[in-house]
């Protein structure tokens, strides 16, 4: 009898796509399937995706999140140094989507510059528990806030790597959101709706 080929989503069958920010798992697949780490962390793991990724490609994962209480941007919560080969990062785009009600999600940083001081650390910590040619995976877009205005949050990402003594591995991979809630409004006035993240790969 003829069988159906069921194709996954575009975003691929791993984590909660239910859940706030959910990031899909194909790409975290290609840049593991690429750099074949032997032991992956992702301290903000949301509904677990990269976590999801590594199980389904056999790779070895550590994945925590605010929701247990897990604080990435505090060095005292932090592993290790020179534990992992790969850390994937997915942090909120600062307050565009409250995260979680505690205090010390980045998404409840009242300010950029808190944000920035925070986000800031948080780098630092990954680059501490990089192993030696370790590399960085963070997926972050640029957003337009209701008062700060436009804030670039790939600029910052990049400068703030660059100040915790990260190197940038190679070419940003730029990925489309064609579900994002700002191609589906119609605005009064003219507008350029954010369409994408940029994934930037940083090698310790």
């Amino acid at each position: 009898m003829p069988c159906e080929i069921v194709k996954p989503p575009s975003k691929g069958w791993y984590g909660d796509r239910t859940w706030p920010g959910n990031c899909g798992g194909n790409l975290i697949k290609d840049l593991l399937a690429y750099f074949r780490p032997g032991l992956v962390f992702d301290p903000m793991s949301g509904s677990g995706t990269c976590n999801d990724v590594c199980k389904d490609m056999g790779i070895a994962c550590m994945a925590w999140d605010i929701h247990q209480n897990f604080d990435a941007c505090d060095p005292k919560d932090f592993p290790p140094a020179e534990m992992f080969d790969f850390i994937w990062a997915h942090p909120p785009y600062w307050r565009m989507k409250l995260y979680a009600d505690n205090a010390r999600d980045l998404s409840r940083s009242p300010t950029l510059e808190h944000f920035l001081r925070r986000y800031g650390q948080f780098i630092r910590n990954c680059k501490a528990s990089l192993k030696r040619g370790g590399k960085l995976a963070i997926l972050m877009g640029d957003y337009s806030d209701r008062e700060a205005g436009y804030v670039p949050l790939v600029y910052h990402s990049k400068h703030l790597a660059f100040n915790a003594g990260l190197k940038q591995h190679c070419t940003d991979i730029i990925r489309f959101s064609h579900g994002a809630s700002s191609s589906k409004k119609v605005y009064a006035s003219s507008f350029i709706p954010g369409l994408h993240d940029v994934c930037m790969i940083f090698e310790r």
